[in-house]
C-alpha cells in the first residue's frame, strides 16, 4: 500500500491543526509500522502474522483499558502514545483492528477474484484512515463517512494501478481476475510488461473506476471545510492527477511509475483555487 505506502496520509502537514498533529503522527506510526511488518523485509508469512497478532493483543488491551506496557517493552513507543491518542480523542478502536485485518490479508492473499473482493479489502486497508480523521476533526457523520470511504477507496485503487509492476515483484496482483479475463488480459501481460490494446482497455476501465470514486467523494471537501477540507482537496486532486499521468503513459506502468513532480503541484494549486475536481 498506500510514507511510500501512505503517501496521501496528512502526516506533519501544515494543514493539520497543531493540536491534532501528535494524534495524526501516532496513528500514522501504528499504521506504517504494521504495514511494514506485512510488506517489508524477508520474514516468512508465519513470522509476519505472529507480529501482527501481537499488535492485535495490544489493541485489545487498550480496548479493555488494561495496565499500560512498561516503557522498556519493544512495542511501547507505538502503543503508549496510541492509547493516549485513542482515549484523549475518544476514537473508535474498530478502524485499527480493520487495518490489521487488511495487513494480515496482504500476507496471505495475493489474488482477488472480482471487484467485490477487492473493494472489501479497500474497506479495511484504506477507509479506516479516513474514518479516523473524521473522528479527530469531529466531523464523523454517516454522510461524511460514505464520502470519505469513496475518497479512500479511490486513492487505494489509484495506488494499485500505479504500482502494478511493483506489486508483481512482491507476487501480488490486485487487478480483479474477472476484469482481466473479460478484457483478455493474463498475468503474462504483467510478467512481460506487455502494454497492448487488451492491457490498455483493462487499465482504462480501472482508471475510470478510481476517478469516479474520487469525484464522488469531493462533496466532503465542502462538508468539512477549513483545513481538513483544503487537505482533502489536494489529496483528491493529487489522486486524479496520477490517473491523468497513467493515461498519458498509455497505461504503460512497466517502464515508468507515474508520479507527481513540481510542475504537477503547481497545476494542482491552480485547480484547487478554481475548485476543479473532475479531470
Amino acid at each position: 500500500m498506500p510514507v511510500d505506502h501512505y503517501e496521501n496520509f496528512p502526516v506533519a502537514s501544515l494543514l493539520v491543526p497543531r493540536h491534532l498533529r501528535p494524534a495524526v503522527i501516532n496513528i500514522y506510526r501504528f499504521a506504517r509500522s504494521a504495514d511494514d511488518i506485512a510488506d517489508e523485509g524477508n520474514a516468512n508469512a508465519e513470522t509476519r502474522l505472529v507480529q501482527l497478532n501481537a499488535y492485535r493483543r495490544q489493541l485489545s488491551a487498550i480496548q479493555e483499558d488494561a495496565p499500560p506496557l512498561s516503557a522498556s517493552d519493544p512495542l511501547a513507543d507505538i502503543f503508549l502514545p496510541l492509547k493516549k491518542t485513542i482515549q484523549t480523542h475518544q476514537l473508535s478502536i474498530e478502524p485499527f483492528f480493520d487495518l490489521l485485518s487488511a495487513f494480515s490479508q496482504d500476507v496471505q492473499k495475493t489474488r482477488y477474484a472480482d471487484d467485490q473482493e477487492l473493494l472489501d479489502y479497500c474497506s479495511r486497508s484504506a477507509n479506516p484512515v479516513g474514518r479516523l480523521m473524521l473522528q479527530l476533526y469531529r466531523a464523523d457523520t454517516p454522510a461524511n463517512r460514505s464520502l470519505s470511504d469513496a475518497i479512500c477507496t479511490g486513492l487505494q485503487l489509484t495506488n494499485f494501478w500505479q504500482d502494478v509492476a511493483i506489486d508483481w515483484r512482491k507476487e501480488r496482483v490486485y487487478l480483479p481476475q474477472s476484469a482481466m479475463q473479460s478484457c483478455g488480459v493474463t498475468e503474462t501481460h504483467i510478467a512481460e510488461g506487455r502494454c497492448d490494446e487488451a492491457w490498455q482497455g483493462l487499465m482504462q476501465e480501472r482508471t475510470q473506476q478510481a476517478r469516479t470514486m474520487l469525484n464522488s467523494g469531493f462533496p466532503l471537501v465542502h462538508n468539512v471545510g477549513g483545513r481538513l477540507g483544503l487537505e482533502l482537496k489536494f489529496v483528491i486532486l493529487g489522486g486524479l492527477r496520477i490517473l491523468e499521468r497513467l493515461e498519458q503513459l498509455n497505461y504503460n506502468v512497466f517502464s515508468r511509475r507515474p508520479t507527481l513532480n513540481k510542475g504537477d503541484w503547481i497545476l494542482l494549486l491552480g485547480r484547487a483555487i478554481s475548485r476543479r475536481a473532475s479531470t
